[in-house]
């Protein structure tokens, strides 16, 4: 595995207008690290999520993936580092199969005969608990069943790569919505998900089970800025005031909406 950082935000800023969203914040996801991006609405985490996807460039200090500096947005590089987005809604194609969706790249890009993609997305669909609904379209899915299909489409990986990038996953609020039942199999998806993968993965999210099951290490943002960061168990034990509001659901403490 690849012992360079999968990211690295150095004094990064962006900003929209003359307000700072992100405010020379510096953020590090190592390989295998599992990472989630906790505070209020509003407070900038889905941008960190954009930035690291390359679908916004920063507005000032570096952004570095694998080591290389991101100056250009996603499309218009030529090797774009491996990073996987997994959207809040799945953000699939209506008119395509399961198994075209899952295998979308691979059937686009690949050199790989049709029979080598099919067993390569059978296989991921199993993992994610959906083996044979590979012929299957989305709209004969539950919303949950497609939630997972966008996670195997996560998981697919084209061997030709020459590279041996540790791939980095990124969630956005993954479990919005869901009743508790259907939040417990996604959080522990996402697990399995990121050691299938063998990568690193950053979840946004402000459902509580979800911070708790699905990160190893939680940043706070508030205000463009991190207040806070560590385990899970120290996010139950401190006294950081930031946290504490947080994690009670106080209306009492240094963080307060915009407009009542």
């Amino acid at each position: 595995m690849d012992s360079r950082p999968v990211a690295e935000m150095v004094d990064l800023t962006m900003r929209w207008g003359g307000k700072p969203i992100l405010d020379q914040v510096n953020l590090t996801v190592q390989p295998g690290e599992r990472l989630v991006v906790v505070g209020p609405s509003g407070a900038g985490k889905s941008t960190i999520l954009r930035l690291l996807a390359g679908l916004q460039l920063p507005t000032g200090g570096s952004l570095r993936l694998h080591g290389v500096p991101q100056t250009y947005l996603r499309l218009d590089q030529r090797q774009p580092p491996d990073v996987r987005l997994v959207f809040q809604n799945p953000a699939l194609l209506s008119s395509l199969t399961v198994r075209e969706n899952v295998g979308f790249l691979l059937y686009r890009h690949s050199r790989l005969a049709e029979a080598q993609i099919r067993e390569r997305v059978d296989r991921v669909l199993e993992a994610v608990g959906l083996a044979g609904v590979g012929d299957l379209f989305p709209g004969q899915l539950s919303g949950g069943m497609q939630k997972r299909v966008s996670f195997a489409r996560a998981l697919i990986d084209d061997p030709a790569k020459q590279d041996h990038e540790v791939p980095l996953l990124l969630f956005d609020e993954p479990t919005a919505g869901l009743d508790p039942v259907a939040c417990t199999r996604i959080e522990d998806l996402i697990v399995r998900t990121t050691e299938l993968a063998g990568g690193s993965s950053v979840v946004v999210s402000h459902v509580m089970s979800t911070i708790e099951r699905s990160g190893e290490r939680l940043l706070l943002l508030y205000e463009g800025q991190f207040r806070w960061q560590g385990s899970v168990q120290d996010f139950h034990q401190s006294d950081n005031p930031y946290v504490v509001q947080f994690r009670t659901g106080s209306l009492r403490g240094p963080m307060q909406p915009a407009e009542l």
